[in-house]
């Protein structure tokens, strides 16, 4: 018990100097003009549990049905338990910021032209699914690392559709949606 907590520790810390690794590696550019094809959700299950409603991006952005794909953190998750929305946990990190697990692998490989963090607290787990994440523009709040995002909404996590109204705002003005 005691060795795992140990383990635990140094996993968290191995993570913490990835992520300050990665933050301060050149930020890529990003390209205007292509308009939004495809949605990256990263929530917090434990502040937002309505998944759902992402799903509405797909009618406001008119994109096509299985554009928008959507990941759930939670502090702790049984895996015998049925989620409606693929999990990770504290559990899922590995050595030096590597993420162990096939749902969060399967997300991170794939290329995101919007990538959504629905998420207001610094865990580390949900700052390197952020990072490693490839993705064209990436959104979030502010009370999370403003490295980690190219636009910051100011809004309540729990307020999903002032969310939605300020994104949709703001990519109109980018020319990213019409």
């Amino acid at each position: 018990m005691f060795l795992k907590a140990i383990k635990q520790r140094l996993k968290h810390k191995s993570g913490r100097k990835f992520i300050k690794q990665l933050l301060q590696q050149p930020s890529k550019d990003v390209v205007q003009g292509n308009k939004i094809k495809s949605i990256g959700c990263i929530v917090d299950l434990e502040k937002f549990d309505d998944t759902t409603l992402f799903y509405k991006f797909i009618e406001e952005f008119k994109l096509r049905p299985n554009s928008v794909k959507i990941i759930g953190y939670k502090n702790f998750y049984d895996k015998n338990s049925p989620y409606s929305t693929p999990v990770f946990s504290d559990k899922d990190l590995g050595w030096k910021g590597k993420i162990e697990n096939s749902y969060a692998l399967e997300f991170m490989n794939r290329e995101y032209d919007l990538l959504i963090n629905y998420y207001t607290d610094d865990h580390i787990l949900l700052q390197l699914m952020t990072l490693k994440t490839k993705a064209r523009i990436r959104v979030g709040f502010s009370e999370v690392d403003k490295n980690l995002n190219d636009l910051i909404l100011h809004t309540p996590i729990s307020n999903f559709d002032l969310f939605k109204k300020e994104l949709k705002k703001y990519l109109k003005i980018f020319k990213e949606i019409e």
